[in-house]
């Protein structure tokens, strides 16, 4: 199952750089041969056309970065008594409902569907990922928002 979860998160995240890779070749070349030329003194739209494609270029050294930490993740199972950490699945309980989660370094938010399974990639620094991290299979931990302290309970880690 984690081989398929890595699979589905690499393809993304490569489907995501390739767009906006072109995005920002698109930029750049509007900002090297489009006809931009001033219209008056409060036309920015040159200003604002290399402020699109810098960004978009940082966009892209990102998504690099982040193609070479999922290639990086471990894919070996864990032992019930272990520790979360990088490159497990875990179960966790929150107001009776227990949902399935990959812990990664990035590409937090990112919904896997992997047979009949949903899982939520879940990032290091979010306060979930953070929560699983050092947690092993029975242990609780609180987050607070807002409104409340929520308290989740690690159901399984493998």
């Amino acid at each position: 199952m984690k081989k398929e979860i890595l699979d589905q998160l690499l393809s993304k995240v490569r489907t995501e750089l390739a767009s906006i890779i072109e995005a920002s070749e698109s930029a750049k070349s509007y900002v090297r041969d489009g006809d931009i030329k001033s219209d008056g003194k409060y036309d920015t739209r040159g200003i604002e056309a290399g402020y699109l494609a810098g960004a978009q270029e940082r966009r892209v050294e990102e998504l690099k970065l982040e193609l070479q930490m999922i290639e990086e993740i471990p894919l070996r199972e864990f032992s019930s008594d272990e520790e979360g950490a990088i490159g497990c699945l875990v179960d966790i309980e929150f107001n009776n409902q227990v949902r399935k989660y990959f812990v990664a370094p990035t590409a937090g938010g990112t919904l896997l569907k992997v047979g009949d399974e949903t899982i939520l990639v879940i990032s290091t620094f979010s306060p979930i990922g953070d929560g699983v991290l050092g947690n092993k299979v029975g242990d609780e931990f609180e987050l607070e928002t807002p409104n409340e302290t929520r308290l989740y309970k690690v159901q399984a880690i493998c």
